[in-house]
């Protein structure tokens, strides 16, 4: 299929006027010279590198890093591109955060003519595909309705679950994603009839529990919940508020975004498939 019909499809299907980025490409200056015009432009939205022309297969992750880039790689394709919510690795104990992809992945996708297009915040916001809403649904949450407006996107859920104890709850998210998980327990162990909120990856803020507050929430399903510096507030807070907090990392809170998305661009005829990466479980 031709690159730019893709490229155009996803871009009217997916990136709203209000939805905007904390632009990306400054933070990988390394990569310039490889980054479409207008991903430098619009804060690291939609096209980040146009290296084809028809895209026979479609491979979708959550982060660019070293082991979904290799992957890829080692199945030697190419006319191909990569979905990816994040336009970046993922490491937060040695590089706090959100890092650039090395150069040489990169220019060897550009030699096989593999194109890398990026939907983070488009992704976030509450919809089909999004990160809250699918990992909601593997919860077995219902789904009131969507919440945590941030950069133009609704970016979590207020629903309910059937779970009486807190316990049950993060046993319940460490079957799901299939590893442990955290419970920081700030507030009650008994649940029942108790609404929940979901705001997978960097969801625990202090503007997302000042809207659980609002709506009557105290208990919050996030991924990363690693009490640090730039966290330790937030907790004081939960603990203050009486808030339980659930964490299940990074990756694993919004990977079935990715997952689901498989069936998008499989309805527009083309092959697709998920390059499954490992948790950091540094996040909890």
């Amino acid at each position: 299929m031709d690159a730019k019909t893709i490229y155009n499809k996803l871009g009217n299907d997916f990136i709203k006027k209000d939805i905007t980025d904390v632009d990306w490409a400054t933070r990988m200056p390394n990569l310039s010279s490889y980054l479409f015009h207008t991903f430098k432009q619009n804060g690291g939205i939609g096209l980040m590198c146009d290296f084809t022309d028809e895209i026979e297969k479609i491979y979708t992750t959550v982060f660019l890093t070293d082991k979904v880039l290799s992957t890829l790689l080692s199945y030697n394709v190419s006319n191909a591109m990569l979905f990816s919510h994040h336009p970046t690795n993922w490491d937060l104990k040695n590089h706090n955060g959100n890092y650039a992809v090395e150069e040489k992945y990169i220019a060897e996708m550009k030699e096989r003519n593999i194109s890398i297009f990026i939907l983070h915040h488009p992704l976030d916001n509450y919809g089909k595909y999004s990160t809250c809403k699918t990992l909601a649904l593997e919860l077995g949450i219902d789904i009131e309705k969507p919440a945590f407006l941030h950069y133009g996107a609704m970016c979590g859920i207020i629903g309910s679950i059937k779970c009486n104890n807190i316990n049950d709850l993060s046993m319940r998210y460490s079957h799901v994603v299939g590893h442990k998980t955290s419970l920081y327990m700030y507030g009650s162990e008994d649940i029942n009839g108790e609404k929940v909120a979901v705001c997978p990856g960097g969801g625990n803020m202090i503007s997302v529990v000042d809207e659980m507050l609002e709506n009557n929430v105290r208990i919050l399903i996030t991924g990363v919940t690693i009490v640090n510096e730039w966290s330790e507030a937030t907790h004081h807070y939960e603990k203050e508020k009486n808030i339980n907090l659930l964490g299940g990392t990074h990756y694993s809170s919004e990977k079935y975004a990715s997952i689901e998305i498989c069936k998008y661009f499989n309805g527009l005829g083309l092959q697709s498939e998920f390059i499954e990466d490992e948790p950091n479980l540094f996040d909890l």
